[in-house]
């Protein structure tokens, strides 16, 4: 609280989310009588209570982007009365926009037109913090995990708020996460079987995460190294490759692709081979999320 103003992480804070694509806000879901909830006076403890604690955020945010907003809304208006067409413009939508923030309401929800070039160009230039998309992470303990989730009293109020914003409230328990963070995958499962959850809250987070920002993820298969490669949903086969090296993407022939599910229910490539499920695609082609893939090039 107090970030708009120098408080705290004060610009820090501020510039950090404004590099990021999208909030991931974690929120308090747990009671801790030996884990003091400090909102402002770090002598006075509060209680836990996560709609306070995303709408004390979130007016930060909004109050940021109200300075930005009515700073460029006073140049416009000067600049509208000399007769700038294109800044009368701009300075009606923006006023609409600088009330809707004075109303404590984050830009995200506000109505702009998405057919409207010159208003997406000055929204990107902008960098609204209140206008990029959420996923709320509610931060649950370690019984809840045990005893279920739906006995938890905060989680509900926080997926209520998210539905509102047409976001996702994902319950996740960080003590759990920082205790298996170091374990083998072996370690992993079994102690997933033993809490008796199929996976883990950050498992979980991620997938939104990539839905949220439109990622998928491609494999490569090397002599040298298996991993996985992030790209934008809709990325064509040399611009994925691309990801690897630009010199595959600049001499780009063709990609060799078979399905991760294909392959797992194959059990190797040789057997992929022969039921004609390994594809050669060409320049046109769109990665599919899971894609296993083997570039042709030339330079």
């Amino acid at each position: 609280k107090g970030a708009s103003q120098g408080a705290g992480l004060g610009n820090k804070f501020l510039g950090h989310i404004r590099e990021c694509d999208a909030i991931v806000h974690v929120v308090r879901c747990f009671d801790d009588d030996n884990i003091i909830h400090v909102v402002e006076d770090v002598n006075k403890p509060e209680s836990v209570d996560p709609i306070r604690d995303i709408d004390a955020i979130d007016l930060e945010l909004i109050l940021a982007d109200l300075e930005v907003v009515n700073n460029r809304l006073g140049r416009q208006q000067k600049a509208a009365k000399t007769g700038n067409k294109a800044a009368a413009a701009e300075a009606g939508w923006l006023a609409e926009l600088a009330s809707w923030l004075e109303g404590g309401k984050p830009a995200r929800s506000f109505d702009f037109d998405e057919g409207d070039d010159a208003q997406k160009a000055v929204r990107k230039e902008l960098g609204l913090l209140s206008a990029k998309p959420v996923i709320y992470a509610c931060n649950v303990g370690e019984d809840d995990l045990m005893e279920g989730i739906e006995n938890n009293k905060y989680v509900p109020l926080v997926a209520a708020r998210a539905k509102e914003e047409n976001a996702q409230a994902i319950p996740i328990c960080a003590k759990t996460e920082e205790d298996i963070a170091g374990s083998t995958q072996e370690e992993k499962i079994a102690f997933l079987q033993e809490m008796g959850i199929e996976s883990t809250g950050l498992d979980k987070l991620i997938k939104a995460s990539y839905e949220l920002l439109g990622l998928i993820s491609f494999l490569t298969d090397g002599k040298k190294e298996c991993r996985a490669w992030t790209i934008k949903r809709g990325t064509k086969a040399p611009q994925a490759a691309g990801k690897i090296h630009s010199d595959i993407e600049r001499g780009f022939l063709r990609a060799e692709i078979a399905s991760y599910k294909d392959l797992m229910e194959c059990g190797s490539y040789t057997t992929v081979r022969e039921k004609g499920l390994l594809r050669v695609e060409g320049k046109d082609y769109i990665i599919q999320d899971g894609d296993i893939a083997y570039f042709r090039f030339n330079v």
